[in-house]
């Protein structure tokens, strides 16, 4: 009878204790992080940074501080698409480390929460909404509005979802959203199915705009990583400044996702 108590009480224990100790750290996910960008992960807004072809990438999985902790695959992919500008993201949500990854999940599904969230816009000098409107559609071929679903109770192995966005600054843009079961967490694929254009001007040709976001649970909080690359001309380079525009539209989304965890909606 006393063996059967023992064993009652101590499986619970040590369910708990594997659960904690499967879970990871921020320094095992980026180990040696720089202190600055460390510490940048843990504000507000986190740490994010931009680059370009011309100049030289610059970025955490460049090797130089032991890149060993998320799948390469998160950063070649874009690498791969030989984009002329990088943008690069982490983000570290303070917390309780048993928030469950379904609440990332229903945060991406929250399509209508994007609309309205305010950047700082320095042409306006003041902060405005980056998209004015934000819906789900039906898919690349057909761009009727549907609503998004109710929260989800759990989270499929994948599933792709085709988002029409009314920027400030370019009019109705396009994407496609790849959610899918990845490593300790979620990965978030998105990529423009459709030029992105200013005044009938493509600025960024389809399927040129692509963000690869790893969220994962870890020991400090959540994590959010995001690697974004954009490939556009040069001509259109010396007009627009590109690491700015796209680090400006990954802030609001990675806001929008933070928001939805933190909120549950």
């Amino acid at each position: 009878m006393h063996k059967k108590l023992i064993i009652l009480f101590t499986l619970p224990l040590l369910c708990a204790i594997s659960v904690f100790a499967e879970m990871r750290s921020l320094n095992d996910v980026f180990p040696d992080l720089p202190p600055d960008i460390q510490g940048s992960a843990f504000t507000g807004t986190g740490y994010i940074n931009s680059s370009n072809r011309k100049n030289g990438f610059v970025y955490i999985g460049a090797g130089q501080s032991g890149y060993t902790g998320i799948d390469p695959q998160i950063v070649n992919t874009i690498l791969g698409k030989n984009p002329s500008h990088l943008i690069e993201s982490l983000l570290v949500i303070p917390g309780k480390p048993d928030t469950n990854l379904l609440n990332a999940y229903n945060a991406l599904s929250n399509i209508r929460g994007l609309k309205g969230i305010l950047y700082h816009s320095d042409t306006r000098k003041r902060n405005i909404p980056l998209f004015e409107d934000a819906t789900r559609i039906v898919s690349d071929k057909k761009t009727t509005a549907i609503p998004d679903p109710n929260p989800a109770r759990s989270i499929p192995a994948a599933e792709t979802i085709y988002i029409r966005l009314k920027d400030t600054n370019f009019g109705n843009t396009y994407y496609r959203a790849e959610i899918s079961l990845f490593q300790n967490g979620l990965l978030y694929r998105l990529s423009n199915f459709r030029n992105i254009s200013f005044l009938f001007f493509p600025i960024i040709k389809e399927e040129k705009l692509n963000a690869q976001l790893y969220i994962e649970p870890i020991q400090e909080g959540i994590l959010i990583y995001g690697f974004a690359g954009a490939d556009v001309s040069d001509f259109i380079a010396s007009m627009v400044d590109m690491g700015s525009s796209v680090s400006k539209r990954l802030a609001v989304i990675i806001s929008w996702i933070a928001d939805g965890i933190i909120t549950g909606k």
